[in-house]
């Protein structure tokens, strides 16, 4: 893996956004390592480091800022963390999944950019234990396999469902993706399945854009700008997963 200019300065940017709203960036890795024609298995990998050192600085920014309660993020946990260990050691072909997921995450990305009328007076109501553990679960899953955190699942139906508000949903994405990705990382360890390359630019530049992007989604963002901002990014992955 050989690292140019333009690639370090989208890794920032991938950062940066996804950073932004709570979430780590791995699928926008994914898509860059690919242009790089990074072998798939290195490429996951390295997009699950990103993930860990991103929303890590994520996480830390929205605690600061009271966003993060980690009670909160616990329910979703208890399945998702042996799902996501499980999904890292699978290898499935991910051509049809792909598809599907694409169109899930695009629905998502239009129903988030659509202001809601009744969203600022709506009352909040945070999942039943199994439901949370169900949701966890399958994010984890799902999450180990592609080389994903997952957060760019759990913050959506979060605040679409109407268990949380925007910001707080960051904050939970940010720690479910960290916990999820190291998850992914040991199932690869595991089965002798983690590679990465020797060059950690890709790590500075992510970090800066990881610090820039916590910092405006936790402290500057409204929450109508954070629901179009991830709306973007899921429309972004979207695109991506299509065109993969």
């Amino acid at each position: 893996m050989e690292p140019n200019p333009l690639s370090i300065i989208a890794i920032f940017v991938v950062a940066l956004l996804y950073s932004s709203v709570g979430h780590g960036g791995a699928s926008g890795y994914l898509a860059i390592l690919a242009l790089l024609s990074v072998p798939k298995q290195t490429a996951s990998s390295t997009a699950l480091l990103l993930n860990v050192l991103v929303a890590g600085i994520a996480a830390v920014s929205y605690y600061r800022s009271k966003y993060l309660i980690v009670r909160s993020t616990f329910p979703y946990l208890i399945a998702s963390i042996p799902a996501a260990l499980i999904g890292g050691m699978i290898r499935v072909p991910n051509n049809i999944y792909e598809g599907l997921l694409s169109i899930s995450l695009l629905v998502a990305a239009v129903r988030l950019a659509i202001p809601l009328k009744e969203s600022a007076t709506r009352e909040r109501k945070a999942p039943r234990m199994l439901v949370a553990g169900i949701c966890g679960g399958l994010i984890g899953l799902v999450s180990g396999i592609v080389g994903i955190g997952g957060g760019i699942f759990l913050s959506p139906i979060i605040v679409i469902a109407g268990w949380d508000s925007a910001k707080h949903a960051s904050g939970t994405a940010a720690l479910f993706i960290v916990i999820n990705s190291i998850a992914g990382l040991i199932g690869r360890v595991v089965t002798n399945s983690f590679s990465v390359g020797s060059d950690w630019t890709f790590l500075v530049a992510a970090a800066a854009g990881g610090l820039i992007g916590s910092h405006l989604g936790a402290n500057i963002f409204s929450q109508n700008t954070l629901k179009r901002v991830l709306a973007l990014v899921l429309g972004i992955a979207s695109v991506k997963l299509l065109v993969a």
